[in-house]
């Protein structure tokens, strides 16, 4: 009795062993697309914003600083800004839907803000734009425009429209300039 508990352990033991060597099929295919599931050149149309910034209002103050980085096996592209006048600070993360052909940002600073945004890259500009409530209650909606001005200069444009787009009124401007080395 004992020698077939032995024995009945011991291929008990073996089989496990080779479960865990043994790849499952399908583990190497979901394997490599995990490596590089966000390759396609969609992915890549906003990384003209990726980098180390200072950024300046339209007059050539300060506004602040921001570093733009890919992230999550390079399928995102995550922002931190930081203010210059005050503690304002705030982060988004920007993706590429492959099933629907947009871009999303969702935005959150340090006051409660929560923007939600989605959008495409088109004629060199990335141009998204969300609802949200007003403080009247009304809807707002926001539009945020991108594009590279040179290889070390991004313009930002933010507008609101309280019509539905009929008007817009700015709400910031800034043009992100590549720290140096």
């Amino acid at each position: 009795m004992r020698a077939r508990w032995s024995l009945m352990t011991s291929m008990l033991l073996f089989a496990v062993a080779a479960l865990s060597v043994t790849p499952v099929q399908g583990q190497s295919e979901v394997g490599q697309q995990q490596n590089a599931p966000c390759e396609s050149p969609e992915y890549r149309q906003f990384d003209f914003w990726i980098g180390e910034w200072t950024v300046q209002n339209p007059q050539g103050k300060a506004a602040g600083t921001s570093v733009i980085t890919r992230v999550l096996n390079d399928c995102a592209i995550h922002e931190e800004w930081h203010s210059a006048a005050s503690a304002f600070a705030g982060n988004s993360y920007n993706i590429y839907d492959r099933a629907t052909k947009t871009w999303h940002q969702t935005w959150v600073d340090n006051s409660g803000l929560l923007l939600q945004l989605e959008g495409e890259f088109k004629d060199g500009k990335m141009v998204l734009v969300g609802e949200r409530p007003g403080t009247d209650g009304t809807t707002v909606l926001n539009r945020i425009t991108w594009h590279a001005v040179a290889p070390d200069s991004v313009r930002q444009v933010w507008d609101n429209s309280a019509d539905g787009g009929k008007t817009w009124e700015g709400q910031f401007d800034g043009l992100y300039v590549r720290k140096r080395r």
